[in-house]
């Protein structure tokens, strides 16, 4: 087993599972759990070496069974991390959750800083080093080439839609062309009503979705008289080619959609011209989320997106991960290997913030797992956290950006999000994600404007699910499988991804965005 665990680092599985099938693993030599891989039966013996363990009582897979006593107020280790205190004495074999595990978490922490723990990163030889992609006027490269139609305002979210319908039908002959992906209105509720920060939160990440990188043309529909004005929103999107915009209010026009209709033609002949060229994987933008985890996310799922991160990282390009309340517990290992105090001091800021924020709602910081994350094997937030950040590997944190915000550096950027599965994933969106990595121990159909590559942490939801499912992360644990050449395959898989492939989430047209909420309506 793995002696010694850098912070952060993707969990190493052991050499063991080269010559028999694992049924249970020790994931760091601290931990005194061990995670069942399958389910045991009451009275059931572990395999070897834990033979003299006997299960105390049914076992799920992906839950925890106690490696060696444990006495009362004493804590539970898992990935070489306390993931909480036991509440009550427990013997080997029997297992560890809710009802005898309970979070240390309380209150605020104070934070040092002690200079980056970092390791540098070396990008193997034998991986692609170029994906298909389109180059944009601004420098940047989309992995699809769609037209995006936003909406200012939810007033007009169905002239929205109706749009993109009609308009899939009138240029049929110009969507049949090679060059264009697509045409998809991305509707929400809100841009009226709205107050301040509130207001301003709406309108960043709008404007980053206008100046995505994979939007070859955006049709931007307004009303006229909501807070959210077109010309605010355009101001707040400079970085776009004004070539492939157009933008109109409903109110100030005779018909919207037959309007809308003709400045989508004008921007399809655009983009008809397009062609995929040969871009460095530099020029890649991974988003990491993770949503229905189990308790086997952290040890496959997360896992395998974490060194994916370092591979994305070693290659200069860019790796964005929020949900920042699934870092409690665990964000003093983003911490050590902030890049300079000016990192470290925006984490700090960045996570004391979040949990104010849940002070101010009159809500618990640390009530989470969910109540799937629990039935899956998760019990306290720092073990969720622990296996959450995994997905970002171990490379050094270059940035933090607040919501709304576009990724800027190469390397590993946090940005400020909930934990929500449809408002996290369109904030990486709209930070510049141009894929998304998408980790699940439970399933979700949900897919976002960038294309959603859904990966599984245990095989099973990958056979009950293949029309959700794009990657069988649980595969990780099958007879003589190599980590390393694995994750290698799974990169080869993605830039096949970035190169026009498309995942389960298009097929299906599983698109949409949700907007962060936090502020009062009108």
């Amino acid at each position: 087993m793995t002696t010694e665990q850098k912070p952060g680092c993707s969990i190493h599985l052991p050499e063991a599972m080269i010559t028999e099938q694992l049924k249970v693993l020790q994931v760091h030599a601290r931990d005194n759990v061990l995670v069942a891989l399958q389910p045991f039966a009451a009275g059931q013996a572990l395999p070897a070496p834990y033979q003299t363990i006997v299960a105390k009582s049914d076992i799920p897979a992906g839950h925890k069974i106690a490696l060696q006593p444990i006495a009362q107020g004493e804590a539970i280790i898992k990935y070489g991390f306390a993931i909480g205190k036991a509440t009550a004495a427990i013997v080997p074999g029997q297992q560890v959750h809710s009802h005898n595990l309970a979070t240390a978490l309380s209150g605020t922490i104070a934070y040092q800083y002690a200079g980056c723990q970092a390791q540098p990163l070396t990008f193997p030889a034998n991986l692609p080093t170029e994906f298909q992609g389109y180059r944009r006027a601004n420098g940047k490269v989309g992995t699809r080439n769609e037209l995006w139609i936003i909406n200012t305002v939810g007033c007009v979210n169905r002239a929205a839609m109706r749009v993109a319908e009609l308009a899939r039908k009138e240029f049929a002959a110009l969507l049949d062309s090679p060059n264009i992906d697509g045409i998809h209105a991305f509707t929400h509720p809100f841009g009226c009503s709205q107050l301040g920060d509130d207001l301003n939160n709406t309108r960043e990440l709008l404007a980053g979705l206008i100046q995505h990188p994979n939007a070859g043309a955006v049709l931007i529909l307004g009303l006229g008289c909501e807070n959210n004005q077109l010309a605010k929103l355009l101001h707040a999107s400079p970085n776009v080619d004004q070539q492939r915009i157009r933008a109109f209010n409903a109110q100030q026009v005779e018909d919207e959609v037959e309007q809308g209709l003709a400045a989508v033609g004008e921007l399809l002949a655009l983009m008809a011209q397009d062609q995929r060229r040969p871009c460095p994987v530099s020029d890649l933008v991974m988003g990491m989320k993770c949503g229905g985890s189990d308790g086997l996310s952290g040890l496959t799922a997360n896992a395998l997106v974490g060194r994916i991160a370092d591979l994305v990282a070693a290659a200069n390009g860019k790796v964005v991960l929020t949900e920042t309340p699934e870092m409690f517990g665990a964000e003093q290992v983003f911490m050590a290997r902030a890049e300079n105090a000016q990192v470290f001091g925006d984490l700090v800021t960045l996570v004391n913030d979040f949990k104010q924020y849940f002070i101010d709602n009159n809500q618990p910081v640390y009530e989470n797992p969910s109540p799937g994350n629990k039935d899956g094997g998760l019990t306290t937030l720092e073990e969720k956290s622990l296996g959450a950040i995994q997905k970002g590997g171990s490379s050094a944190v270059k940035q933090i950006i607040r919501y709304g915000k576009q990724a800027s550096l190469s390397g590993l950027t946090l940005l400020e999000g909930p934990g929500n599965d449809a408002v996290s994933s369109t904030a990486l969106t709209a930070a510049g994600a141009t894929l998304i990595l998408f980790t699940t121990g439970r399933g979700t159909p949900l897919g976002f404007p960038a294309p959603t590559v859904k990966i599984s942490s245990n095989s099973n939801l990958a056979g009950r699910k293949p029309q959700w499912i794009d990657y069988d992360a649980g595969s990780l644990l099958r007879l003589g499988q190599d980590a390393s050449e694995f994750t290698h395959e799974f990169f080869r898989y993605l830039v096949a991804v970035a190169s026009g492939q498309q995942t389960r989430n298009e097929i299906s047209d599983n698109r949409e965005i949700a907007i962060w909420k936090n502020g009062v309506t009108l």
